[in-house]
């Protein structure tokens, strides 16, 4: 049955990835409508029907994790008897929604109340790290002296298929920094809650509720965390800052960021159109 299959993916390999959490959404969905059937039950024609009854986003993530189970199955208590055939509905790409100037100013002062969420905007407009990087990074990853923040805390295991290399920390950044390191003492987390009714420090793995409110009061639609990352590589690449050293910076391939952001630099196709 489909449910032990999901079952054994859920408890043997997702708890191992960072993305587990959303593996346990995408599993829980699949359950509803996969986990009486059997795994021969899964077609191209079984898979379209499948969309149907969802977003074609939702289905796609589902799927993907669907198979992932599958295939994890067939290596690890099969074989089977024979590999079904999966298929994925084709996705519209992504509208990157970046921050003016004016917008970033906006957001952070309505922020002004969340000091780890005031950080965390800080850090992402100006390191475009992504936001569990953020929210889990350590003062023991800040090096003043050489002036590089480690995304990953050392002796972490990362997934390699996330580049997380040492990023450069600018001199606003730096300033800021060093601030909050006086205020902080010894505290170990960058951006932590700490209220009135939460004595000490807490570590936020996702600030939802704050965030939505934020974003609500600064009057901005269409932006997630993940807007903080997009937003660094849209203002570098509209400053014309080398492809290849702002992809370095955001642990990006060349690729990606020629594909997703390339559009936004002001030299974008000038070589093409003055043969």
């Amino acid at each position: 049955m489909i449910a032990e299959v999901l079952a054994a993916y859920g408890s043997e390999v997702a708890p191992e990835k960072p993305s587990a959490r959303n593996i346990g959404y995408h599993i829980s969905n699949l359950l509803k409508w996969w986990g009486e059937k059997r795994v021969a039950d899964i077609s191209v024609k079984s898979c379209k029907e499948y969309v149907k009854t969802k977003t074609a986003a939702g289905a796609w993530g589902d799927l993907k994790v669907l198979k992932a189970a599958v295939k994890y199955w067939h290596g690890e208590y099969g074989p089977l008897d024979a590999i079904p055939l999966f298929w994925k509905p084709e996705l519209n790409p992504p509208k990157e929604r970046w921050l003016t100037r004016s917008e970033a100013a906006r957001l952070l002062w309505e922020a002004r109340r969340y000091q780890h969420l005031r950080r965390m905007i800080l850090l992402g407009l100006y390191t475009g790290s992504r936001p569990g990087v953020l929210l889990a990074l350590r003062w023991s990853q800040i090096d003043f002296n050489a002036g590089v923040m480690s995304r990953t805390p050392e002796g972490k295991n990362q997934d390699r298929r996330k580049r997380a290399p040492k990023v450069r920390l600018g001199r606003r950044i730096t300033a800021h920094l060093k601030r909050w390191k006086r205020m902080d003492g010894d505290q170990e987390l960058v951006c932590y809650f700490t209220g009135p009714n939460h004595p000490g420090a807490r570590q936020v793995e996702d600030p939802h509720g704050t965030w939505k409110k934020v974003v609500t009061a600064a009057k901005l639609k269409g932006v997630t965390k993940h807007t903080l990352r997009h937003t660094r590589a849209t203002w570098m690449m509209q400053a014309g800052v080398p492809i290849w050293e702002a992809a370095g910076f955001l642990g990006m391939t060349v690729k990606t960021l020629e594909r997703v952001y390339g559009h936004h630099s002001p030299d974008h196709q000038e070589n093409a159109a003055n043969i």
